[in-house]
């Protein structure tokens, strides 16, 4: 069986919501389920793009709209001609809205019904941000998908604010579509626009959310509002209900999640797309996640463990550098041991996700993913 529109093929349906599939953008195919690496700022911290492209082999990136308007500023971009040109990224990039950075600035922000007023974190300057503001950042940007602006709710949210946000969200909504009618391309590749489902966790509201979404026929569609603090369940649930209802033949895409757990829990709710900072932030502490589990490199038991760091990771430096090697470079706070860290981490996620579609297409996805979770959660 398969199912196409003009971005996205469905390889197969599995047994199950998990499914492997493509998607097709000017810059390049993907292969899902595909983890993104976030490139917060035209940079996924202590990676350099040739490493992304040859050792971690990440197919798409995500940038931030938020970071990358304050800095380096549009006029630098455009000049560029476009973030793939000023960050030499010849590969698929998502840009965000700018919606969850800005919101979670709650002390330094003024919502109201035509967009929001926040504080820039770096000088405190005033800024001023629309749905349509929010569009015309990310055409200057280039990003091959792009995102709606949109109110992401804290939890726990009160329902009636939750259902006032989703609302807010849905009209937002309706002027990102707009804008971006009367606003074509300027770099002569296309961009890709993906709605976002929100509601907290109220299945009343997601539901309502995911039909409201489903019905703008765009190309691909977002979950948001999740991983942002809910107990691990509540999340699963939630998007559970939602993929059910987001239209099968389209990309879903569960934005900030998360643990290679979640993530495995994710694909097999029917999720296509992920991102996290998590894999790159937690590496700079000191935290790797490997097949057998999660190890913390300070701790003292891994002073003289000259074994691998992950004995069936891909990335070279699991091969090339131990773990009381890189335990040294953190006790001796030696920027050398972040990198290493950083590119394990990243390249495990993709190699978790590679693995994870390769055993959709078998048709042992669930037995696979049942039999390594408890693995992966291990403490080290």
């Amino acid at each position: 069986m398969k199912a196409r529109n003009t971005f996205f093929e469905i390889k197969t349906p599995s047994a199950g919501k998990a499914r492997a599939g493509q998607l097709f953008t000017d810059h390049g195919e993907i292969e899902t389920p595909i983890f993104m690496p976030v490139g917060t700022v035209a940079s996924v911290k202590t990676i350099q793009q040739r490493e992304l492209r040859e050792d971690i082999k990440a197919q798409i990136i995500l940038g931030n709209t938020y970071h990358l308007y304050l800095r380096p500023k549009m006029d630098v971009i455009q000049e560029a001609g476009g973030l793939h040109k000023f960050m030499n990224w010849d590969r698929p990039i998502l840009t965000d809205s700018g919606g969850y950075q800005v919101f979670s600035l709650s002390e330094s922000r003024k919502l109201a019904e035509e967009g929001v007023q926040f504080k820039s974190h770096l000088d405190g300057g005033l800024h001023f941000i629309s749905p349509e503001k929010s569009m015309e950042i990310q055409r200057q940007i280039g990003g091959d998908i792009f995102m709606s602006f949109d109110e992401c709710t804290p939890f726990p949210c009160p329902y009636k604010k939750a259902k006032e946000s989703m609302e807010m969200t849905h009209r937002w909504l309706k002027r990102c579509i707009k804008w971006c009618e009367d606003n074509p391309e300027i770099y002569g590749h296309k961009q890709i626009f993906f709605p976002i489902v929100q509601g907290s966790t109220y299945s009343e509201l997601r539901r309502e959310s995911a039909l409201f979404i489903s019905e703008q026929n765009a190309e691909g569609n977002a979950i948001g509002g999740l991983s942002v603090g809910e107990p691990e369940e509540e999340m699963y649930r939630i998007t559970h209900e939602v993929t059910d209802i987001l239209p099968f033949h389209k990309p879903r895409y569960l934005m900030g999640v998360g643990t290679p757990w979640n993530i495995l829990e994710s694909i097999s709710l029917g999720v296509d797309m992920m991102d996290c900072v998590m894999p790159t932030r937690n590496a700079r502490n000191g935290m790797l996640f490997t097949w057998n589990g999660v190890i913390n490199i300070k701790n003292e038991k891994w002073k003289k463990d000259f074994s691998a760091l992950d004995e069936f990771g891909t990335s070279y430096v699991d091969q090339e550098y131990s773990k009381a090697y890189v335990r040294h470079l953190f006790s001796a706070r030696e920027y050398l041991g972040k990198q290493i860290a950083s590119l394990h981490n990243l390249a495990f996620y993709l190699d978790l996700v590679q693995t994870a579609r390769k055993h959709i297409l078998q048709g042992n996805f669930y037995a696979w993913k049942n039999s390594v979770i408890p693995n992966l959660k291990k403490r080290l």
